[in-house]
């Protein structure tokens, strides 16, 4: 099949109340263009819900018809996956504590929200070596939150704290369930919960920060505690952190990163539409328009060869399978 590639996009729409952030885009025969694409207000807050009318195709400057090229939103999933790994600390300053009912609580809000969305598996680690799978990655809500009552029974290996190994395991075991999913395209985040500081020194803190610096997912850390190191989270935690310094204000801290999270999920568009370009590079901008006027628009071009009838935009577009940022577009291996 023969496969065009789009040109880098240029960003618009920063001054004009809504920015679209490329993400990956697709263009093949017999006549399918796709682009996969987030929508943000200028400041930052994500704009879900827009409808395929909602958006404006033009193509060397010239509207193409919504009805010559049956333009539609396709389900993101289709081309998508989403995981958040959460990783619980469980050593002995948690699980011998009588915190655990508080964390259990927000734990299971947690993976309530953002597993509305996502997959979600969650991990734990304590101070031995290996992290232990409490819920493996799920895409059922219900089933991910009904296994965090096998925290209770969590029984410490090592009731020192492996957080720098714990971290650096969590970002190895992300990836390899990524990589086990069927669309190309694949979106991590790893969520860590910690009341403490690493303890057990298993792995040194350079390699734990070069494992997040090389990592292709985001990474937030929730701390809970007095006895937590704010700057070493804040280091850890690049896309977020949320602290709190006392136990009872735990569902608020999951509360906020789970926001976080669930604000990413909903920007994502998936538009697909049948181009009447038949040959040539031609000029393509996607303009966005939400009902209070804000709008925005990201242009690219692409390669019309041998382009022809027959096109359906139902078809799943071509993208490469690559791992990325839910937070910030496309990060390639």
């Amino acid at each position: 099949m023969h496969r065009t590639l789009l040109l880098p996009s240029l960003f618009l729409g920063a001054c004009s109340g809504l920015r679209l952030n490329l993400i990956d885009h697709s263009a093949k025969q017999p006549s399918n263009v796709a682009l996969y694409f987030t929508v943000d207000r200028a400041n930052g807050d994500p704009v879900p819900g827009l409808q395929a009318d909602q958006f404006r195709i033009y193509e060397d400057g010239r509207p193409v018809s919504k009805l010559e090229s049956k333009q539609t939103i396709l389900n993101p999933q289709m081309a998508s996956a989403h995981y958040t790994l959460l990783l619980v600390d469980m050593s002995g300053s948690v699980s011998e504590s009588g915190n655990l009912p508080q964390i259990q609580e927000a734990v299971s809000a947690f993976t309530e929200r953002v597993g509305r969305f996502q997959r979600v598996g969650i991990y734990a680690f304590d101070g031995s070596e290996d992290l232990a799978a409490i819920v493996p990655f799920t895409s059922s809500a219900r089933g991910a939150t009904g296994g965090v009552a096998a925290l209770s029974r969590y029984v410490s290996r090592d009731p020192s704290t492996n957080l720098y190994g714990g971290v650096t395991e969590g970002l190895k075991t992300l990836a390899a369930a990524l990589e086990g999913a069927e669309q190309p395209l694949r979106f991590g985040t790893l969520v860590v919960f910690t009341d403490g500081t690493d303890r057990a020194a298993r792995v040194k803190r350079q390699v734990m920060m070069q494992a997040v610096r090389e990592s292709p997912f985001d990474v937030f850390v929730i701390g809970v505690g007095a006895e937590v190191d704010q700057g070493e989270l804040k280091a850890i935690g690049r896309t977020g952190v949320a602290l709190r310094s006392d136990a009872a204000a735990a569902r608020q801290a999951f509360e906020q990163i789970a926001k976080r999270i669930e604000g990413y999920s909903q920007r994502y568009y998936l538009l697909s539409y049948c181009t009447p370009s038949r040959a040539g590079k031609h000029r393509l901008r996607v303009e966005a328009v939400t009902p209070d006027g804000a709008r925005g628009g990201v242009e690219e071009q692409f390669e019309a060869h041998g382009f022809g009838p027959g096109c359906d935009p139902s078809q799943a577009p071509d993208f490469e399978a690559t791992l990325r940022r839910a937070g910030q577009g496309a990060r390639r291996r």
